[in-house]
């Protein structure tokens, strides 16, 4: 499975910085072990479903713990039914790549 995945935190940061809810969520999927991409518009994640769809309730709920009042989520999906993707993430990045 990928996934795209964009946090909407509010506040998206507090004294510590600019951007401490969203490295929060960040750090979740680090903690993961699963490949992973940060973009300037959010997140691609590689891995099997069972894994990433827990992993984007506790990244949702490290914007809360790391001082975020309300949090939308928004994510993009390619699945497979055998849970197999034919390309790998850096293959599909290579595609647009000029």
């Amino acid at each position: 499975m990928l996934i795209h995945v964009h946090v909407a935190p509010k506040p998206m940061g507090d004294e510590n910085g600019q951007y401490t809810c969203v490295e929060g969520a960040i750090r979740v999927i680090e903690q993961s072990g699963l490949e992973y991409e940060v973009g300037a518009l959010g997140t691609t994640i590689q891995g099997p479903a069972d894994r990433i769809w827990p992993l984007m309730r506790e990244l949702h709920d490290a914007c809360f713990t790391a001082g975020a009042d309300s949090v939308m989520t928004h994510f993009r999906i390619l699945e497979s039914k055998d849970d197999v993707i034919e390309s790998s993430m850096s293959d599909l990045t290579a595609l647009i790549t000029h």
